[in-house]
């Protein structure tokens, strides 16, 4: 095949897929045994390079360990329009919340996940769950065997990632919260803030 027509089947192949494809799927369906990785990459950058030349509202986005195309943020106000009924909601901040320290800590328990928050996660995590976000890995190895999530490709999707690497870094330290001590909690000749 040569490159005019290769270029044209992985742009089609870009545009019919509700998913990100990787690399080793497109090749499977090329059965181009002379390409490599390396090349198919340099194929769908010149795909994106024209888009991006011509000003196009559509980009080829690397998510989720494939490529996927998409639309640029900027035409967000009337993809939303026109998808109104199907867009998702948004997610809670507990939603946020639990969704990030399964991301970060992941495998993880919901016992683990309800010792960091402080308060029980269960309807939260069901809501993760049937948004796909996050999914069941199995189990821990400990008494009682309780469930570990962990994110979905759904999630990198979602949230615009490449891989879990992907995650801004949690910084080293985290401060503790400074508690006030109150006049009357002070002890005697102990000097209190003013």
């Amino acid at each position: 095949m040569d490159t005019p027509d290769l270029k044209k089947v992985v742009e089609a192949l870009l545009f019919i897929t509700n998913r990100p494809l990787p690399l080793e799927e497109i090749l499977d369906i090329l059965e181009e045994k002379s390409l490599g990785e390396k090349s198919l990459r340099g194929v769908i950058q010149d795909i994106s390079d024209e888009y991006e030349q011509r000003g196009s509202p559509i980009q080829i986005r690397e998510v989720a360990g494939g490529f996927q195309m998409a639309t640029h943020t900027a035409y967000a106000p009337w993809v939303r329009r026109l998808y109104k009924d199907e867009t998702t909601t948004r997610l809670s901040a507990s939603a946020l919340e639990t969704l990030s320290i399964v991301g970060y800590k992941q495998p993880i328990t919901r016992a683990e996940i309800e010792e960091i928050r402080g308060v029980e996660v269960i309807a939260v995590l069901e809501t993760l769950l049937e948004r796909r976000l996050v999914k069941v890995m199995g189990r821990k190895e400990t008494i009682g065997r309780p469930l570990v999530y962990g994110t979905t490709t759904e999630f990198l999707r979602q949230f615009g990632l490449k891989s879990l690497s992907d995650l801004p870094a949690l910084p080293d330290t985290v401060l503790p919260l400074e508690q006030p001590v109150a006049a009357a909690d002070a002890g005697p000749g102990t000097d209190t803030p003013e």
